[in-house]
């Protein structure tokens, strides 16, 4: 009886017919998508009535209705009118790529079982170290996400700068990190995991344009050090989530050398401009820094999660982790750069290098040139559109993708216009037309639009202005 089901869920005959069918469905979905054929980016359901909706499936729902279900309910990222999170459409290409890594699913911590990904992985960071600026001392590798690289890389700098081995030993004295207000929230955490606290997490405000006020460095370096807290790292963001604004990388770099901490850069968003000729100018100084966080899944048209973590000086990204694990891996005397397993926190890593590797090969660096930089233009063009709407307006001008913007009634106060504002987002979300979300600055609420799809035009920002005024006659 085991072995019987077992033959059926391993069948080839099987995986071959649903493999058809499934392509068959998803390439229908793609090319009603980026086409806009359909006219709902989501179709908005409540969290309890979903939740009652695959509970019956899973007892009285055909298999047969299986991955359509699926698709149908869920948002739909190659629409141009998905107008939201930071989640990139991925090429359809890396669709059979995540096919192969599933299937194959060769965990890359260690050579032998990752002889293809590992050796992929290394020359893959070779060509982003090489863009980003960095000698051949640099190295780096790939990891699960923009949270738990910035957290590498926060380790790797607190082991580098701090002088007790904190790892082996652990500490007593207080540590901290310097960032701006409006960093994203995984460095707030990963700074938290650490057991920094809130004493040890130095929040620099930021400028009337959102940047980091590099003019405190000094002041709040110095009130860190009156109070008994030693200083180990800084943060730039490349950009803010919440705003696309990128802070100034050349002066955080050159404060950084001046107080001999470590330098990182939260590139998860923006890293991907070094590819871009126009945009490149946005992370100036990026070179300077001691690690970058790079997501493929954001603005490099991969699935989700695959980021880069890149070191200028390799022997930081071996000396994280110092612990041994002897049935997996050996001492070595050589940098041993196979075994990726010794760098970061996951032993079972999919090979999701093939993913990057594989856009490279068929379409060159251009491709990510080409993406940036067609998204942050048309972040510039729904800025000017904006800029001509009466009653609506700017947050601040962006410098990338990500524009935040309000409807502003003529009469209200603040306190009113943020609800109005808030209840213009959900409208939204209901009508299933578009897809934004929201943000909150300095006490106002912002609606907020990231442009991921490269296919989306000024014609869909228009009609999303349209829109907007169409909801607020009803609200």
């Amino acid at each position: 009886m085991y072995k019987e089901l077992l033959e059926q869920v391993y069948s080839a005959t099987d995986f071959n017919k649903n493999g058809h069918l499934l392509i068959e469905q998803l390439t229908s979905h793609l090319e009603d998508k980026i086409n806009a054929n359909s006219r709902n980016v989501i179709n908005w359901n409540e969290p309890e009535q979903e939740l009652k909706f695959w509970k019956d499936f899973l007892v009285h729902g055909d298999e047969k209705d299986l991955f359509q279900e699926i698709t149908k309910r869920t948002t739909y990222i190659h629409h141009p009118n998905y107008l939201g999170h930071q989640v990139s459409p991925p090429a359809p290409i890396t669709a059979l790529t995540s096919l192969i890594s599933s299937l194959l699913n060769n965990g890359t911590a260690v050579y032998e079982m990752g002889m293809a990904s590992n050796a992929i992985e290394r020359i893959v960071m070779e060509i982003i170290c090489n863009k980003i600026g960095y000698d051949t001392n640099s190295s780096g590798f790939l990891t699960s996400g923009g949270t738990l690289a910035n957290l590498t890389a926060l380790l790797s700098a607190r082991k580098a700068i701090t002088k007790v081995d904190i790892w082996n030993k652990g500490t007593q004295n207080q540590l901290g990190i310097m960032v701006s207000e409006e960093a994203h929230y995984c460095v707030d955490r990963a700074a938290r995991i650490m057991g920094l606290g809130d004493q040890g997490i130095i929040k620099v405000p930021v400028t009337n344009k959102f940047r980091m006020d590099t003019e405190l460095l000094e002041l709040k370096f110095k009130e860190a050090k009156e109070k008994g807290i030693e200083i180990f790292a800084i943060v730039g963001s490349a950009p803010s989530t919440a705003t696309g604004i990128f802070d100034d990388l050349e002066v955080i770099g050159t404060f950084a050398e001046k107080q001999k901490i470590w330098f990182h850069v939260d590139g998860a968003h923006g890293g991907a401009g070094i590819f871009s000729k126009k945009y490149r100018h946005t992370l100036k100084g990026i070179e300077r820094a001691d690690s970058v966080v790079i997501d493929g899944h954001k603005m490099m048209m991969m699935p989700a999660l695959t980021t880069a973590l890149l070191f200028k000086n390799e022997v930081n990204a071996k000396a994280t982790f110092s612990q041994k694990a002897d049935y997996l891996l050996s001492d070595s005397e050589h940098e041993d750069w196979y075994n990726s397993g010794k760098r970061t926190f996951e032993c079972t890593k999919n090979m999701m290098s093939i993913h990057w590797f594989t856009l490279l090969k068929l379409y060159g660096e251009e491709v990510f040139d080409a993406n940036v930089t067609q998204l942050y233009d048309m972040g510039a063009n729904f800025a000017k559109l904006i800029e001509e709407e009466p009653n609506f307006e700017l947050a601040l001008q962006p410098m990338s993708n990500i524009v935040c913007f309000r409807y502003c009634e003529p009469g209200l106060n603040t306190e009113n216009l943020n609800e109005l504002n808030v209840k213009i987002r959900q409208a939204l979300l209901e009508d299933g037309e578009f897809y934004i979300v929201q943000t909150k600055l300095k006490g106002i609420h912002y609606l907020r639009i990231t442009v991921m799809n490269p296919f989306t035009t000024a014609q869909h920002f228009k009609s999303l202005i349209e829109k907007i005024k169409h909801l607020i006659s009803r609200i």
